[in-house]
C-alpha cells in the first residue's frame, strides 16, 4: 500500500514488517529504493514506476543487503544499481539468496523474475561521496552497525533522507554487525539532518516523518536504548537487560533473539575489547 505521497516521493509499505519501498521522481531519473516484499506489492511498485517514468532512466538503490531489501532486485532489470562497497563485497551473498528462496518455498510464493544478489553499477566507498546525474546530486554516507554494508542517501533536491534500517518510529536497534558502529551511525544521522535540508525521513521499517522533532526523538530513542544497555552490561545488571528486551514494539521470539544478539555483540565490544586494551 502507499504510505505517503507528494509530487516527487511515493513511499510504499509492505504488509510484512512494515517494510518500506520508495520511488523518487527526479529531473533526469527515477530512483527506486529497496523494492519488496510480496509479488503483488512489487507489481504495484512496477506499475507506479511505469506510470511516472516517461523516458527517464531508472536507478535502483539498496540501503543494505538484508534479504528483505534486495528481494525485488530483478523486477527492474534495466535499472542501474547503487549500493555500498560492503554490499558489493558481501561475504554471504548465497546465504541471503537462500533466505529468499526459503521464504518463497515456505509460503508457496512464485515470482515473475529471477532471484539474484544485486550486481552494482555504482559503488559507494566513503562518506560524502556524491553521484551527479544530470542536474541531480545524490550524497551518500556509510551506515554500519545494523549491518556492515548499510548506506544513508540524501537527495537535497527532494529534501529526503533514506535511512535504511535506522530511525524507525517504533523499531529499536537490531545489531547484526557492531554496537559501537551503530551508535556512531545514529550520531551521523543526527548530523545529516542538521547539515542537510531534510524535510522527509524514510526508514526501512515503519512510518516516514516530516517532523524534525520526531526525527530528533528517533535519534534519542536509539541512543538512549544503547546507552542503557551499555550501562546494564557494565554493571552486570541482568534485570535491566530484561527490561530493555520488553521495550520492543512487537515483542516476539524474534525480537527477544535479536535483543540477545544485541547484548552479546555489545558485551563483546565493551568487555572483551576493553580487556585487550588493558
Amino acid at each position: 500500500m502507499i504510505q505517503y505521497s507528494n509530487d516527487l516521493v511515493t513511499v510504499f509499505q509492505s504488509a510484512l514488517f512494515q517494510t518500506t519501498s520508495t520511488v523518487i521522481q527526479l529531473e533526469e531519473l527515477i530512483l527506486i529504493v529497496d523494492p519488496n516484499w510480496l509479488p503483488g506489492e512489487i507489481e504495484e511498485i512496477q506499475a507506479h514506476v511505469d506510470a511516472v517514468r516517461g523516458d527517464k532512466a531508472c536507478y535502483l538503490l539498496f540501503t543494505h543487503g538484508d534479504y528483505d531489501h534486495i528481494i525485488g532486485y530483478k523486477a527492474f532489470p534495466d535499472a542501474k544499481t547503487i549500493g555500498s562497497a560492503g554490499l558489493s563485497k558481501h561475504p554471504k551473498k548465497e546465504h541471503k539468496l537462500k533466505l529468499i528462496r526459503d521464504f518463497d518455498a515456505t509460503y508457496y510464493v512464485t515470482r515473475s523474475y529471477p532471484v539474484e544478489f544485486p550486481n552494482l553499477d555504482i559503488v559507494i566507498e566513503h562518506d560524502g561521496q556524491q553521484v551527479t546525474i544530470g542536474s541531480t546530486t545524490l550524497t551518500f554516507y556509510l551506515a554500519p552497525g545494523h549491518t556492515e554494508d548499510g548506506l544513508f542517501t540524501v537527495i537535497d533536491a527532494a529534501g529526503v533522507l533514506v535511512a535504511g534500517d535506522y530511525l524507525s518510529d517504533f523499531e529499536l536497534p537490531f545489531i547484526y554487525h557492531s554496537a559501537l558502529a551503530y551508535e556512531d551511525t545514529i550520531r551521523k544521522a543526527a548530523g545529516i539532518v542538521r547539515d542537510h535540508p531534510i524535510q522527509l525521513l524514510i526508514p526501512g521499517h515503519g512510518q516516514h516523518t516530516t517532523s524534525h522533532t520526531e526525527m530528533e526523538r528517533r535519534v534519542n530513542m536509539a541512543l538512549g536504548h544503547l546507552e542503557r544497555m551499555k550501562q546494564a552490561i557494565l554493571a552486570g545488571d541482568e534485570q535491566a537487560l530484561k527490561e530493555l528486551e520488553q521495550e520492543h514494539g512487537f515483542l516476539s521470539e524474534t525480537t527477544m533473539e535479536c535483543h540477545k544478539d544485541n547484548v552479546r555483540i555489545m558485551r563483546q565490544e565493551l568487555l572483551e575489547d576493553g580487556a585487550k586494551e588493558v
